[in-house]
């Protein structure tokens, strides 16, 4: 995993502006990754591209996901804080990219699946699509109903952890308990924009004290720019 230059963070930046959730996750792969092909990541088990996200965000921005979701009770803020070495090490992607369930082989999810099916605005069919798309030896499961396609889920999810990250919340403010999915691609992406942006701002200030180019200020490292912000709002 490289590590990503702030010249680097920029370009992801302006390439990924307008690309949905999970082409940003792609690219910003392909860049700490230059070895992987980005259109081969997309056909990765989630657990794998979510494992790799994870040292992505370790290499470039830290261990720590900071992040917070609202009480759906009472509205109260709830901040929530996971160290990425941990989940690491306590969940491993799939081994494999298959799994066996009622005399039928199924496909691990990929992101290509979730952006095929996520054009379904109904999310019971969309779920239907999935698993009609991961079929790949067996019989039809066109009539199989929610409980055998939820039982199907478990057994997806047992065999690939990182798929689906959940968290158990417990609001400070009326202890309603609540389990949210901690969004891999929002975290990584955040985390580039608010780098971007601050970079931005930056240059903005640096060049208007100085006159120095974009590409002079960006090439300049963290603690230099830190420096010359410092003494320009001094």
């Amino acid at each position: 995993m490289l590590l990503l230059s702030t010249s680097d963070v920029l370009d992801l930046w302006e390439r990924g502006a307008h690309l949905h959730p999970l082409d940003r996750g792609l690219l910003a792969l392909g860049a700490a990754m230059p070895d992987a092909d980005p259109a081969a990541a997309a056909d990765w088990p989630l657990g794998r591209r979510n494992s790799a996200l994870l040292e992505l965000h370790i290499a470039a921005f830290g261990p720590q996901l900071q992040g917070w979701s609202a009480c759906g009770h009472c509205g109260e803020k709830m901040e929530f804080e996971i160290d990425a070495r941990a989940l690491l090490a306590q969940h491993r992607p799939a081994g494999t990219d298959s799994i066996e369930f009622r005399k039928r082989m199924f496909r691990l999810p990929t992101s290509r699946d979730l952006a095929e099916v996520g054009r379904d605005p109904i999310p019971e069919t969309a779920t239907q699509a999935l698993v009609r798309r991961c079929l790949t030896t067996g019989e039809t499961v066109d009539q199989w109903d929610e409980q055998q396609i939820s039982e199907l889920g478990d057994a997806m999810a047992a065999a690939d952890p990182l798929a689906e990250i959940r968290l158990s919340l417990r609001c400070p403010k009326c202890d309603d308990e609540s389990e949210e999915t901690v969004d891999l691609l929002t975290f990584v992406w955040s985390e580039i924009d608010a780098r971007a942006r601050r970079t931005f701002w930056e240059v903005h200030t640096i060049a208007s004290a100085y006159g120095w180019s974009e590409r002079d200020i960006v090439s300049l490292s963290p603690a230099r720019r830190a420096h010359y912000m410092e003494m320009v709002q001094a």
